[in-house]
C-alpha cells in the first residue's frame, strides 16, 4: 500500500512540474476561409465610418462573373464578443473614442486568442478620421486578410498536395508546383499539361504550358492572351464538334505585375468561355521567365461552378500558383510571401 502511495505521489509531482514548465495549449482558430468577425459599437457600425469599414471588407473579388465580396462579415458588439467568437480565424476590432485616441492607428496580431488566428485592431478618435483613413488606404485591410488566407492555404499545400501532379511536372517540365491533393485527373502532351479535380460541384482545373522566350513584348496583356488562346484552342477542345476554350474578351481582363520569389511575375486574370458550348468561369494565370532555359512558363487555374459562388474555389487554386518553383528555386519554401502585415 505504501509503495502504491509513493508511485502515485511521484506521478502527481511529475505532472505538476511538467505543467509548470510548459506553456498552455491554445485553442485552434475556428471558422471558414474568407470569413471575418467585426467587433464595433452599434452606433459606430451604423455610421459613415461603419459603412466605410463594411465597404472595405466587401470589396468585390476581381475577375469573377458575378459580384462576390472579398470577405463574409459577421458583425458583433463588444459586449457580445466572447466565448467561441474570440476563436474565429479572422477578427477586426474597431474602436472609436475621442478621449483615448488622437489619430487613427492600426495594429496586427497573430494567435491572440487562438492558434492560427489573425486580428487587426483599428483605433480612431472619431467617425470622420476613420472614414478618411479608409478612403486614403483603400483595400489595405482587406488585402491583409486575403493574404493571410492565402498563406494558410500555402501551409496546407506544403503538407498535402497532389504527388501525381508534382512528379509529372518535375520530370517532364523541370518545375515544382504543389497542386491541391484532389487533382487526380490529368492529361499531358508536348508543352501542355492539364489536371483537374473533376468535381461535380466546384470543378477546378490547372494547366501548365511553356514556350520559348523570343520577344521582349511577351509580358504584355495582348501577347499573353493571344498565346493563351492558341494553346487552349489546340489542347482543350469542348464536348461538341469545333468547340474549344478561349478567353472571354467582352468583359474586363486585368494584367498585374507581381514579384514572386524576388523575380518578375505577370498575373493575368479574367473569364474563360467555351466556343460552341454554354460553359465559362473565372481564371487566373501566373507567367514567369525561366532564365536557365530561356522559356516562358505559364501556370493557370480556372473554375467551373455555375451552381454556386466561386470566390473560395478560385482563391484556392490561385494560392497553388504561388508554389511554382523554376530551376534554381527547388530548395526554396513553398510560400514565397513575406509575413503578412499592414
Amino acid at each position: 500500500m505504501k509503495t502504491h502511495f509513493l508511485i502515485i505521489s511521484n506521478l502527481l509531482m511529475l505532472l505538476f512540474i511538467c505543467s509548470c514548465n510548459s506553456s498552455p495549449v491554445m485553442t485552434r482558430a475556428t471558422g471558414l476561409a474568407n470569413e471575418i468577425v467585426v467587433v464595433m459599437d452599434k452606433e459606430d457600425w451604423e455610421s459613415n465610418a461603419g459603412i466605410a469599414v463594411k465597404s472595405e471588407l466587401e470589396t468585390p473579388v476581381p475577375g469573377l462573373p458575378q459580384v462576390e465580396p472579398s470577405l463574409k462579415i459577421t458583425y458583433v458588439t463588444p459586449k457580445d464578443f466572447n466565448g467561441l467568437l474570440t476563436y474565429v480565424r479572422n477578427i477586426l476590432v474597431v474602436q472609436i473614442n475621442e478621449s483615448m485616441y488622437t489619430k487613427v492607428s492600426v495594429k496586427t496580431e497573430f494567435n491572440r486568442w487562438a492558434n492560427g488566428q489573425a486580428v487587426v485592431t483599428l483605433n480612431a478618435p472619431d467617425h470622420l478620421s476613420l472614414s478618411e483613413y479608409m478612403d486614403t488606404h483603400r483595400e489595405v485591410i482587406v488585402n491583409f486578410f486575403v493574404q493571410v488566407e492565402r498563406n494558410r492555404t500555402l501551409e496546407q499545400l506544403e503538407k498535402n498536395y497532389s504527388t501525381l501532379v508534382r512528379d509529372i511536372l518535375r520530370e517532364k517540365y523541370d518545375i515544382l508546383l504543389n497542386a491541391p491533393a484532389d487533382m487526380t485527373y490529368y492529361r499531358d502532351s508536348t508543352d501542355f499539361f492539364w489536371a483537374s479535380n473533376n468535381a461535380n460541384t466546384g470543378r477546378t482545373d490547372l494547366v501548365v504550358y511553356t514556350f520559348p522566350y523570343t520577344d521582349p513584348n511577351t509580358f504584355t496583356e495582348e501577347y499573353l492572351v493571344a498565346k493563351r488562346d492558341s494553346f487552349l484552342k489546340k489542347n482543350l477542345p469542348g464536348a461538341f464538334p469545333d468547340s474549344y476554350m478561349t478567353t472571354e474578351s467582352r468583359f474586363g481582363l486585368t494584367y498585374t505585375p507581381l514579384t514572386v520569389r524576388g523575380k518578375y511575375c505577370g498575373e493575368l486574370r479574367g473569364l474563360w468561355k467555351m466556343v460552341g458550348d454554354m460553359m465559362g468561369g473565372p481564371f487566373v494565370s501566373h507567367i514567369r521567365l525561366d532564365e536557365e532555359n530561356n522559356r516562358v512558363v505559364v501556370v493557370e487555374g480556372f473554375v467551373f461552378a455555375p451552381e454556386t459562388n466561386k470566390r473560395n474555389f478560385i482563391r484556392r487554386i490561385e494560392a497553388a500558383l504561388y508554389t511554382l518553383r523554376l530551376p534554381g528555386e527547388f530548395d526554396k519554401p513553398v510560400n514565397p510571401n513575406e509575413k503578412s502585415d499592414i
